[in-house]
C-alpha cells in the first residue's frame, strides 16, 4: 500500500501521517487495515485521546498493538426475563475473544421484552436496529457479537448488524425450562391463551389461574414453544449467522457456554477475513430460511422479521418466495402450537440440524456461513435423533402449505394465515362481518352477551396495524366471544391488520396490506358485509358492490394521521406497511448503491 493510497484511507486525521514519520505500529496499521486503527494510530492528539478513554475504563491500552477490537452488543435486562441469562454468555464470549487475541468491549443496546413492553416490542424492533448501526458506526469497532433471546431482539439486532456491514455473529439465551400444572407441562403462551379461555368460561378458578401463572414463570429464557422467538432463532442458524446447535439448547446448558465461547474466538479470525453479512446473508441464505419457517411451523412473524431482514440486503422475498417455497414444504416439526411437543423435546430430538438434514433436498447446500464453510459441510456431522418429534419429509406433522399468502380486495397488498395452527373445517368459509373499530372496542364487547355473532361470523379488527396504534402489536387472535365459548365453539374465521403471537393459533388472517390507518379496504368494511376465504385459492375476498365501494370511498372521513412527539411520531411517518417488513422509508435501501457503510470522519471530537 503506498503513502498516497494509505492517506487517502486514513479519512479525518488533521496531521496525515509523514513517510519519514512512520514507526512500527503505523506500518502495522498500514497492512492490516483495521477500521479501530483510525482511533488508536494518530500521529497526533487524537491517537493518545482516544487509548486513554479505555484506559479510563479498565482497559490497558499500554499493551494495545493493533489487535482486533470487537463489540458485544448486550440486550440483558431486569426489564426482559427471556434476555436475563445473557449475562453469562457474554463472560464466555469475552473469554473466547482474548484467547483470539481480539480485545472485548462489552455495551448495552435496549432490551426489547415481548411481556412488559407496550403497546408492543414491534414499536421498537427498527430503534434497536438503528441503535446497532448507528453505534458500530461512531465507536472504533472491527467486529461484532450480538446477544439477543426475546422475538424483537432478535430481527433487530441482524438489521442493524446488516446495514452496519461488519462481521458479526449472532447467539441467544435460549428457551426456558418447562414449568408443570397438574402433572402436564406446560407451553409457553400457547396453553396460557387456552387456560385463559378456560377461565372466561368457568372452567377452571381464580385460584387454579393463579397457579398456572406460577408455573408458566419458571425462569430466566425466551417461549419454550415455537414461538417468535425460537422461530427466528432458529432461522438465523439456517441464514449462516448463528452456531448451529445453538439456538434451542437450555438456557444453563454448558454446551451453550462452550459453544458461545469458539463464537467470540471466531468473530477475530471473521475480522482477520473480512467476512461480513452481506458475504452470507443471500437469497441463497435467505431461501433456506423461509424454508426452515415452514418446516418448523413457525410464527408468522417470521414473514414480517425476514422481510425487513431481506430488505436491508436490498433482496425481494414476500410474497413470491414465501408463495413458492410455502407451497412444497410441510411442517415436520412436532411442536406447539402446530404439534404437541415443548422446545426441549425438539433439542434433544437433533434440533435446527436435525430439521435441515430432513429438508437438505429443498436447500441450497451451497450458502456459505459465518464460519466460512458451506452448509453442506456443517451438516455432515448431524442427524436426526428422533423421527416422531423431526418428521421425515414424507410423513410431516401437517401437510404443505404451513403457511400461506392470500390476495383480493380486501388485501390488496397481501395478508398471511399460518395454516398449520388453523382449523380445516374453515379454510373454505363465507360469512357475515362483525367489525370491531379498535382493540378498545373489541375488548368492551367481544363478551356481551348481546353480541350479534354466530359460529359463522367473520370477526373483523381495524386500526391496530403499524401506523394505527403505532407499533402493530399482537392482537389479532381476537378471543372467540364468551357466548359461542360457552357452546363450544373454539374457532372462527378473524381478520386483521395486525400480528398474533407466534404460540398462538386459530384461523386468524394477519398482516392485512395496506392498513386501516393508512386508507386500506379494510377500513371501509361494515357489520353484515360478506367476506370469502378461500384458502386452496389463496384468495380472502370483500363481496362488495362498485357502487357501495365508491359510496363509502366517498364518504370515508379524511384519514387524519396522528400526531405524536419523539420516536412514536418518527415511527408513524416513516413505517412501511407489512408486505414491505414495516422497517423504516429511510433505512431500506433502494439500490445496491444504498448497501454501502458510510464511516465516520475520525478526528477531535
Amino acid at each position: 500500500m503506498d503513502l498516497a493510497a494509505y492517506e487517502k484511507w486514513w479519512v479525518g486525521y488533521d496531521y496525515p501521517p509523514k513517510k519519514q514519520g512512520a514507526d512500527r505500529l503505523l506500518i502495522l496499521s498500514m497492512e492490516k487495515k483495521l477500521r479501530s486503527h483510525r482511533w488508536f494510530y494518530g500521529i497526533n492528539e487524537t491517537g493518545l485521546q482516544h487509548k486513554g478513554a479505555l484506559r479510563s475504563a479498565g482497559i490497558n491500552m499500554d499493551k494495545y498493538s493493533g489487535q482486533p477490537i470487537i463489540g458485544i452488543a448486550n440486550t440483558w435486562s431486569e426489564l426482559n426475563s427471556c434476555n436475563m441469562s445473557l449475562r453469562s454468555v457474554s463472560e464466555e464470549v469475552k473469554k473466547g475473544i482474548l484467547e483470539a487475541g481480539g480485545i472485548p468491549l462489552e455495551f448495552p443496546v435496549i432490551s426489547l421484552g415481548e411481556e412488559l413492553m407496550k403497546p408492543t416490542a414491534m414499536l421498537y424492533r427498527n430503534l434497536l436496529a438503528m441503535e446497532i448501526e448507528e453505534t458500530l458506526r461512531a465507536y472504533p469497532l472491527d467486529g461484532v457479537i450480538l446477544l439477543g433471546n426475546c422475538d424483537k431482539t432478535i430481527p433487530g439486532l441482524l438489521m442493524g448488524a446488516i446495514s452496519a456491514n461488519l462481521p458479526a455473529i449472532q447467539l441467544n439465551g435460549g428457551p426456558k425450562k418447562p414449568g408443570v400444572f397438574n402433572g402436564k407441562k406446560l407451553g409457553s403462551g400457547t396453553d396460557l391463551w387456552k387456560y385463559w379461555d378456560d377461565l372466561r368460561i368457568g372452567k377452571i378458578s381464580q385460584d387454579e389461574w393463579e397457579e398456572i401463572g406460577k408455573s408458566l414463570s419458571c425462569g430466566f429464557g425466551s417461549c419454550n414453544t415455537m414461538g417468535t422467538a425460537s422461530t427466528m432463532n432458529g432461522l438465523l442458524e439456517a441464514m449462516g449467522m448463528m452456531p448451529l446447535g445453538l439456538s434451542t439448547l437450555p438456557v444453563d446448558s454448558p454446551e451453550r457456554l462452550a459453544i458461545s465461547k469458539d463464537a467470540g474466538k471466531r468473530i477475530v479470525t471473521m475480522v482477520k477475513e473480512d467476512l461480513k453479512p452481506s458475504d452470507f446473508i443471500t437469497s441463497s441464505s435467505l431461501d433456506n430460511a423461509i424454508t426452515a419457517c415452514m418446516a418448523l411451523g413457525g410464527s408468522t412473524n417470521a414473514v414480517i422479521h425476514l422481510t425487513a431482514i431481506a430488505g436491508r440486503r436490498n433482496i425481494s422475498v414476500y410474497p413470491e418466495r414465501f408463495e413458492e417455497i410455502g407451497s412444497r414444504v410441510p411442517c415436520i416439526a412436532d411442536v406447539q402450537p402446530t404439534g404437541k411437543k415443548l422446545m426441549d423435546e425438539f433439542n434433544d430430538a437433533g434440533g435446527i440440524p436435525a430439521l435441515l438434514c430432513n429438508l437438505k433436498d429443498h436447500l441450497d447446500l451451497t450458502a456459505k456461513t459465518y464460519t466460512g464453510e458451506t452448509l453442506k459441510n456443517l451438516l455432515k456431522s448431524q442427524k436426526v435423533k428422533n423421527q416422531t418429534i423431526i418428521r421425515a419429509m414424507v410423513d410431516p406433522v401437517i401437510k404443505a402449505p404451513t403457511l400461506v399468502v392470500l390476495h383480493g380486495n380486501l388485501a390488496p397488498d397481501g395478508a398471511v394465515l399460518k395454516v398449520s395452527a388453523a382449523s380445516p373445517h374453515l379454510f373454505s368459509h363465507t360469512g357475515p362481518a362483525l367489525v370491531f373499530k379498535n382493540y378498545a372496542d373489541m375488548l368492551d364487547r367481544i363478551d356481551d352477551p348481546l353480541l350479534d355473532v354466530d359460529e359463522d361470523t367473520i370477526l373483523v379488527l381495524q386500526n391496530a396495524g403499524p401506523k394505527g396504534v403505532p407499533g402493530m402489536p399482537e392482537w389479532g387472535m381476537i378471543p372467540i366471544p364468551k357466548k359461542l365459548q360457552e357452546k363450544g365453539i373454539c374457532d372462527m374465521v378473524r381478520i386483521s391488520d395486525s400480528r398474533m403471537s407466534g404460540t398462538s393459533f386459530g384461523t386468524v388472517i394477519l398482516h392485512v396490506a395496506p392498513e386501516s390507518a393508512a386508507g386500506g379496504p379494510l377500513s371501509l368494511v361494515q357489520d353484515n358485509d360478506i367476506i370469502e376465504l378461500n384458502v386452496q385459492e389463496r384468495k380472502i375476498e370483500w363481496k362488495i358492490s362498485a357502487e357501495e365501494l365508491e359510496k363509502r370511498t366517498k364518504n370515508r372521513p379524511v384519514l387524519q394521521e396522528k400526531i405524536l412527539r419523539g420516536y412514536p411520531g418518527l415511527y408513524i411517518r416513516e413505517v412501511l406497511q407489512a408486505n414491505q417488513g414495516c422497517d423504516f422509508r429511510f433505512l431500506k435501501p433502494e439500490s445496491d448503491e444504498d448497501l454501502i457503510f458510510i464511516q465516520p470522519v475520525v478526528g477531535r471530537s
